[in-house]
């Protein structure tokens, strides 16, 4: 879940007036907004008008998006958490695979990644996805097959990645006799 947080536009605004000089009564004045309304406002008490915030950023000398990015840039840190209950999970037919998406939805057109946890004897068959998708299979526990074209394949065990193109047929199995985890990026070459 992505949360854009709202600009500050009423510390963006104290700081530039800070920056020329002025105070709040000389603001008011230049910009024929109260200073009561001036106050509020970079107490992020109240939210300007759109002729409230013209008329502050002309008698502050900045434009509306200057002044909304510098708001953004003087946003701090922050850390977004989505719940294990809301991560998506998607399991195979047979129940023997599990992919768990771990990227925001933002970047699903560019590249995924996921978590995935094979059972023994368990395979995860892809159609081909869009063309000159890459894969990236990192196997942190157990150890995983991958198979292009029904034909070539390759066996990875723990702390192996292998590489290769998706935009073709491709299965990954679970060749072992014990549950096999890797994290799964999908790198979309062509957006």
């Amino acid at each position: 879940m992505n949360h854009r947080s709202t600009p500050n536009l009423g510390a963006a605004m104290k700081q530039r007036r800070k920056a020329l000089g002025l105070n709040l009564s000389q603001l008011a004045e230049l910009s024929n907004v109260s200073r009561s309304m001036l106050s509020e406002i970079e107490r992020g008490n109240a939210n300007p008008t759109f002729t409230n915030l013209w008329n502050i950023t002309q008698a502050l000398g900045v434009s509306i998006d200057e002044l909304a990015h510098s708001s953004a840039e003087n946003q701090p840190p922050a850390i977004e958490r989505q719940d294990a209950i809301n991560t998506p999970r998607m399991h195979s037919e047979d129940k023997g695979c599990e992919l768990v998406a771990l990227n925001p939805v933002a970047t699903a057109t560019e590249f995924e990644w996921y978590q995935l946890i094979i059972q023994p004897g368990s395979q995860l068959e892809s159609d081909a996805h869009v063309r000159d998708t890459q894969e990236h299979l990192s196997v942190i526990e157990g150890q995983m097959t991958v198979i292009l074209h029904d034909d070539v394949s390759t066996t990875a065990a723990m702390g192996d990645t292998l590489r290769y193109p998706a935009d073709i047929k491709h299965c990954i199995k679970n060749p072992g006799d014990k549950p096999a985890r890797a994290f799964l990026v999908v790198h979309k070459v062509s957006v």
